[in-house]
Order: structure tokens, then sequence, then C-alpha cells
């Protein structure tokens, strides 16, 4: 089968995407795998497919880097607006269907696109760390710097902790300085370290607000770029009108043989 692509990035973190709003394009796993793997494929953290779906503007199907189906990706989906876009679906906002309900994308006259994400009902805070869900779960632990976090090693063993198995979990390390969250991320499904993470960083913006209430726009540094996420704290544990922005580039675009 002969697939065209197009690879976009946001801030870094690298997705595949294809149309299959005719319903043709069926991927295996193992396909899937080979498309990310950055040595015998194409390369990237994930693959998406722009499908149809009935009262939005299109369905988003998100696959892992391992070629399993995966949870929200928040990069993804301000990849695949921009996509959208590129396909001649020009609303703003856009609607559309991914696996933890609705989202809408506006694009902005800075060229970034800002992902309206799911509303946060409940936080688990611990010493040091902070769980809870944005459309994927995650963990977010408060380090002194960054860059002296074993991220490979450190995330994976986090990630395989029995209490968070079968799925796993995604782990974020992160410190504030001044007003900015600087943060590193060892994505499940990737299995690795990637350059950025959107579910993360909203994870990540949320928990360092603590219990503290009202809105907020908390600025965030992650390797492969700057984002930000805005939002209103309306409960110790529950925060609402999220809103994740930050660039969603075109790389290029190409054909291949599965």
């Amino acid at each position: 089968m002969h697939l065209h692509f197009c690879k976009y990035q946001g801030a870094g973190n690298d997705f595949i995407l294809l149309d299959n709003r005719d319903g043709l394009i069926r991927l295996s796993r193992q396909q899937i795998a080979l498309l990310c793997d950055r040595h015998f494929g194409i390369g990237a953290d994930g693959l998406m497919l722009l499908q149809t779906a009935d009262e939005v503007d299109f369905e988003m199907i998100y696959f892992n880097a391992d070629g399993g189906e995966s949870t929200m990706c928040g990069n993804g989906g301000r990849c695949i607006a921009a996509f959208a876009r590129r396909l001649g679906i020009d609303q703003s906002p856009l609607r559309f269907k991914a696996i933890d309900g609705m989202h809408e994308a506006r694009f902005l006259p800075s060229m970034e696109v800002a992902l309206q994400m799911q509303d946060v009902n409940a936080i688990e805070r611990e010493e040091d760390v902070v769980l809870l869900d944005t459309g994927s779960p995650h963990y977010v632990q408060w380090v002194a710097d960054v860059e002296a976090v074993d991220v490979p090693t450190e995330g994976k063993n986090i990630r395989q902790q029995d209490r968070f198995m079968p799925a796993g979990i995604n782990v974020n390390f992160v410190h504030k300085k001044d007003d900015t969250l600087y943060i590193r991320t060892y994505e499940r499904g990737v299995e690795a370290e990637t350059l950025a993470c959107g579910t993360g960083i909203t994870a990540a913006a949320i928990a360092s607000v603590g219990s503290d209430t009202g809105h907020f726009n908390i600025p965030v540094q992650a390797r492969g770029g700057r984002l930000s996420v805005q939002f209103e704290k309306t409960g110790v544990d529950q925060a609402s009108h999220i809103v994740l922005t930050g660039p969603a580039q075109f790389v290029f675009e190409a054909g291949i043989e599965v």
C-alpha cells in the first residue's frame, strides 16, 4: 500500500499525519511501529489518522510510536489541527473528536495553535509528586534541576511501577525558575524521553499552582520549545477552561510503501 503522509512537529514532539477521510487506510500495530521507527521508517513520536466524524470537523485517531492506539496527545492535537487546515478544513475554531472527548483548536496570529483540553476533576498529591489525568495519566515530580535528572532511567523505573501497571504512566520532572516551569518527560508508548509532551506540560502547569484557585497563565519550557497553559482553578482538585498553546509546524510531505 502506498501512503502519502505529512510530517508535523510541535515543540519537537513529531508526528506522521495521514488523511483517512475515505476510510481506506488500515495499518497493523507492526506497520505503525515501523513507520515511526527512526532508523527503518519515517521516524516519529506518534502517528495520527484524520477521519470523518458526525457533527464535528474530523476525528483524531492517535497511535504511539510502539504502534498501540493511545490516549490523548496535546501536541498531536495541535498538529492535527494544523494538518486539517492544510487539507482545506479551514474553520477557526476547529472542532474535533479524540479518544477523551471533544476538543476545539484556534489558530493564532503568532502561527501558534491554542487547543482546548478536557477538564481535570481529580488531583492526587504525594510528597514532591502530583498525579493527575489531562487526557493521559501523568506523574509530576518536582526536582531541583531537571537537567540533573537521568530521565530515561528514572522515568522508566517510575513508569513501570506495579501501581501504574498494566497501562503505565507518563513521567514528568519539573522545576520552577522565576515565572517559568522547566520540564522533561518520559513518555509511555514511546518508551523514551520526548522533546515535549502536551498533556504533560498541561499536567505540570496545573500541578504548579497547588491548592490555589483563580485564573492562571503558566509558561512552560520543554526541551523542544516554549508553550503556555491557561486554565481556571475552580477548586482544590478541579481545573477547567484549560487551553494549551504552542507551535504546530509542517516539516515535509512524502510517500512511502508499506
